[in-house]
This record gives C-alpha cells, structure tokens and sequence, in this order.
C-alpha cells in the first residue's frame, strides 16, 4: 500500500511507494505527519503533477470496504485500501443497557421519574444511532482522505438490494433487474443471507448452487423466501424431494431452514436505511459522487477473478471498477470504530446503584485514554522502549498496550506522543 504525501502547505499530493518514503524520511526531506494512515510531509516541495483518483465505498452493516484508485496508463489502480469495522451492535447494546436502567429506576421505590419518551418528536429523516454511527464513521473518514489524498471523484454502492424487485422482478423501474445482472443480485442476496454456507450440510469455501426449498416440479416459485444456497452434492442428493422428507431425520436443521427462509436480512435493511443518508452527506465534501448497485460491483469483481474482499469489493464499484489492476502484496488497513468514551458518570450494579465513584477529568498530564505513544523508560525494571496505545491513570502511571502485550506502570514522564486518539483503532 502506498504511503499518502502532503507538500509543505499540508495539501495533497500523489501517494509515493514505501521504499520512497523511506528515503525522504532518511534524508530529512520529509517528516511523519500521521501514524494511521500512514502519512508524511514534505518539508521543500510545494505543488506537483497529479493524476485523477476516485475514492471507491461499499457500504456495509458489520464493515465497509474504503479504497483509492488512481488512473494511471495501464488502468485504474488501487493504490491505498481499507477495512471500516462499525459498532452498530455495541451502540445497540449500550442503548438496551441503558433502557433497562431507566425502567428499574422508574419501578423502585424511589422518587418517581415520569418516563421521557413520550416528549420527544423524531425529526424528518431520524435515524437509529447505530445507523447514525454508521453513516458517520464513512463521511469521516471521506473528509479525511479527501485532506490527505487528491481525490477528484467518489463512487459509492448505495442499492444492496431491492427486496422488493427480488420478490417480484416484473415490477418495472430499473433495466438492470430484467437484465445480466439479476442473477447477480439475487446471488449475493442469498449468499449473504444464508452465511455463504451449504444450508444442508453448512460447507463452506466450495461452489455454491441456488436451491429450491420446495421443488419447482412440486409446485415451489422463485420467490426469494423459497430459495437457499446449496452445495452441488446436497442439490443432487435432494433433487425434486420434499425438504420434509429429505430432512426428516434432522428436524432441527430442518426447523432452522425453515424459519431462516422467511427471516428479513436484518443486515441489508440496514444498508437500505442509510444509503440515501450516506449519498447526501458524501455530496457536502464537495466532490461528484456516482452511485452503483450491489449487483453490479459482484459482477465486476468475478468477472476480474478477485476473492471477495470489503475493500476489494469497493475497488469494483460503478464503471471503472470493471478494469481494476490490485498489486500483488496488497495489504489493507483495519480499522476499528471504537467511539470517543461515553458521557456515563460511573458505573452501576445489575440494580442500576452506583459501584464507582464519579468520573475525573478525561486528560491526566496531556494524555488521554486512546492516545498512540512512544514510551522510553531508561530505568527500573521495565526498561526497554514501548510503543501502543495508552489507558491512563489517575496517580500518572499508564498502561500501554503493545503487540506483545499490556504494560503497566509507565510513568507519563517516559511517554512522547505519536498520534491523538481519533476515536479509532487499527491494526
């Protein structure tokens, strides 16, 4: 992956390769400037010559696929990539957790607190906080590769699927459903749906076939909820038997099956919440955004033979995605959405009492919790130079956590800061 640059003004220029970076660095004509992404600044150079590039997005509800493709001679090329892990679960958690709270609060034998819910009014286009995380976890990071890369464009999978042109594909609107691409919807609906796993045998990582629960011979339609992904052997085995028959000696996976069919994509409904709140706050960075469907970015990527992949899958959106040149050695960044603290002022029992007392200031000495540090102790016996994140303690010893482990008792005397908790965690 290559590595971003910004010229003495901190505006961006084309990303150079590692090796390159390592030059400027040695020379002192560049110094670091970000840690994650991994970015430098020029210390001379102002301005240079610089090639279109597109900022490629595949939203998704669990991860979203980040990548940056430049137009070069031989095509378009990714040159930077990454992996955006939500916490769209954790939120939803916190906010059951939260609830419970309240409600036993309300119910004990305590001064009485009226229930707020009914005061408050949803403004238009509300969504869920953990579709809100969502949505902003992207905007943010679009902001900040527009300010460390030359981004000219933005392309963005927005249709996952329409659930309901896949139940009825007559309904008329878009050519792409009666056309090549149906099947490709369909497809990656289901093996989405279905955890990309036989259902009767749960392999894994082996063709994987379209299957009819009910037989079409037995009167079975290709409405969605009649379909599931099968290995070639158990779609042969089963053939044109009842699912009753055929599983009758396993009632539980045949319960499962059962009930899986008729189960809603929690996770596609969640792409279809937020994708026109994601195509609106991408427009206000100023850049032409373009929108592809879901189907249209699998084709592109089996038709390259690439692995699926989030990023991968980002780097295929739209038209240029149909040529995409990946280097090999390609590796993508993790990241993780890890939120900024919370505003709770000490924790509570399973009764919701306070067990801790309220929470001090959020900084000890400069540093807070989050913070990427370098820490060089030349003394005692934790001598040795660590590098990590940092969890900050009240009485100025800190706790680093490093590759090969937490460390703990580190004075912040010994701790230089390498790069501000951003409300991420990467690897």
């Amino acid at each position: 992956m290559r590595v971003l640059v910004l010229d003495k003004q901190k505006r961006p220029l084309m990303p150079c390769s590692a090796y390159r970076a390592r030059e400027l660095l040695k020379q002192g004509k560049a110094k670091v400037y970000r840690r994650y992404p991994f970015t430098i600044i020029l210390t001379q150079r102002e301005g240079g010559n610089l090639q279109e590039s597109e900022l490629k997005i595949d939203p998704g509800s669990k991860t979203t696929g980040l990548a940056i493709l430049a137009h070069f001679q031989r095509g378009y090329v990714v040159i930077w990539a990454s992996n955006l892990k939500h916490r769209g679960q954790k939120i939803q958690e916190s906010l059951e957790k939260r609830r419970s709270i309240r409600r036993n609060r309300r119910n004990r034998k305590t001064r009485y607190r009226k229930a707020r819910f009914a005061n408050r009014v949803r403004k238009q286009g509300w969504l869920s906080p953990s579709a809100t995380s969502r949505v902003q976890n992207v905007y943010s990071w679009a902001a900040k590769l527009q300010a460390l890369a030359p981004l000219s464009q933005i392309a963005v999978e927005t249709v996952r699927f329409d659930t309901q042109k896949l139940q009825n594909a007559e309904i008329a609107g878009t050519e792409y459903q009666q056309g090549e691409l149906f099947g490709y919807e369909v497809r990656e609906y289901l093996l989405e749906k279905w955890h990309r796993r036989c259902a009767y045998c749960d392999r894994e990582n082996v063709p994987l076939e379209i299957e009819h629960i009910v037989a079409k011979t037995q009167g079975g339609t290709e409405r969605i909820s009649n379909l599931t992904i099968a290995c070639r052997r158990c779609n042969q085995k089963k053939g044109a038997k009842d699912i009753g028959e055929f599983l009758a000696k396993e009632q539980k996976r045949l319960s499962k099956i059962l009930r899986q069919a008729k189960a809603p994509l929690k996770d596609a409904a969640a792409l279809n919440t937020i994708r026109y709140c994601l195509g609106n706050a991408l427009k206000g960075l100023g850049l032409p955004v373009s929108f592809a469907s879901g189907g249209r970015t699998k084709y592109n990527r089996t038709k390259q033979g690439y692995p699926k992949e989030h990023w991968i899958d980002a780097a295929c959106v739209g038209e240029s995605g149909e040529k995409v040149v990946i280097p090999l050695g390609l590796k993508a960044l993790s990241i993780q959405a890890s939120g900024r603290g919370t505003r709770q002022m000490c924790r509570v029992d399973k009764y919701g009492f306070a067990r801790t007392t309220a929470k001090q200031c959020k900084q000890i000495s400069g540093f807070q919790t989050g913070d990427m540090v370098k820490a060089i102790v030349s003394s005692g016996k934790k001598v040795g130079t660590y590098i990590g994140r940092l969890a900050i303690r009240s009485n100025g010893y800190f706790n680093i956590s490093t590759n090969a482990g937490v460390v703990q008792g580190i004075s912040y005397r010994d701790c230089h800061l390498l790069q501000r908790f951003d409300g991420y965690s990467y690897s």
